[in-house]
């Protein structure tokens, strides 16, 4: 009898935890995909006047047909960001400049745009809510850098913030020294969670130059990869003037990016990975956006 509660227990404490673990999933119920294009030239000027017939996109390697493609435009459509602050002990000499770098953030914004403001340590925690504001909440010049740091759990909150905003561009733009130590959630579910909600992430690695090779190479792995599979932008730098024109490239980008969306010829509702490339048809171009999604799931 004993052990037959004892595995009623177990059997129950798992169905919760499976329960609390689908909660904390995005869930997007749609069929459309939507894409943001950024399109460079040689010398990494953004270029405009490209048509849908130039650019090509394939799903898990077959090629979207020009009929599937609903919507294709270059337009200054605002967009909602969340910026994320590294508040954690390691960043401990390099938190005011962390927090200079957001102000510039903010102050680059459109009157049609609007961004949020968390700080990360041990936990995760809301400084300002989404706003137009070019100013810093007060509350952000109180913060001390201390505890461990969780960047994972940061960006699956910022993406579910995310998740109930109206607009069409979404960023996450993160400062920090990119070492992962307290999450809850792994860096694959962080990736998930913004690529569900369609946000590109630009990633500001701020390690110092004096920390070690290895130590360093790791964390900024984690924060390009964030970067990469999302479609944004990865930044390595310790301050100074190329951090302040990192985040004018930022806004920049934000405002120049070309919208595609389409209805995917795979219409299973099976919750599978799926894979993107999108090519453009001039070789001396590049195009930026993010490396799949996950279709929907009944």
């Amino acid at each position: 009898m004993r052990s037959i509660l004892f595995l009623l227990a177990v059997l129950c404490l798992s169905a919760v935890a499976v329960a609390a673990q689908d909660d904390d999933v995005i869930r997007v119920n749609t069929d459309l995909v939507v894409l943001n294009l950024a399109v460079t030239d040689k010398d990494g000027q953004y270029v405009k006047g490209l048509k849908v017939s130039d650019i090509k996109i394939y799903e898990d390697g077959v090629e979207v047909q020009p009929n599937m493609i609903t919507s294709f435009a270059l337009q200054e459509s605002p967009y909602a960001a969340v910026v994320l602050l590294d508040s954690s002990g390691s960043m401990e000499a390099r938190f005011s400049l962390a927090r200079s770098a957001a102000i510039r953030f903010l102050d680059g914004l459109r009157p049609e745009d609007v961004a949020a403001v968390y700080r990360f340590d041990s936990k995760v925690e809301r400084v300002q809510e989404f706003s137009g504001g070019r100013d810093l909440a007060p509350l952000a010049y109180a913060i001390r850098a201390r505890g461990m740091t969780t960047l994972n759990d940061a960006v699956v909150e910022a993406s579910k913030t995310l998740a109930d905003r109206p607009e069409q561009r979404k960023a996450i733009v993160i400062l920090s020294d990119g070492m992962d130590t307290y999450s809850k959630a792994s860096s694959e579910k962080a990736v998930e969670s913004a690529l569900a909600v369609g946000a590109s992430i630009y990633a500001v690695d701020m390690s110092s130059l004096e920390i070690a090779g290895t130590t360093r190479r790791q964390s900024a792995a984690s924060l390009k990869g964030f970067a990469e599979k999302t479609g944004g932008r990865f930044i390595a730098t310790p301050g100074g003037p190329a951090l302040r024109d990192a985040f004018t490239g930022i806004a920049s980008e934000l405002g120049q990016q070309y919208t595609i969306s389409y209805r995917p010829a795979n219409t299973k509702r099976d919750g599978k990975w799926r894979t993107l490339e999108v090519k453009v048809q001039r070789p001396d171009l590049t195009v930026r956006t993010r490396k799949g999604y996950r279709a929907p799931k009944n």
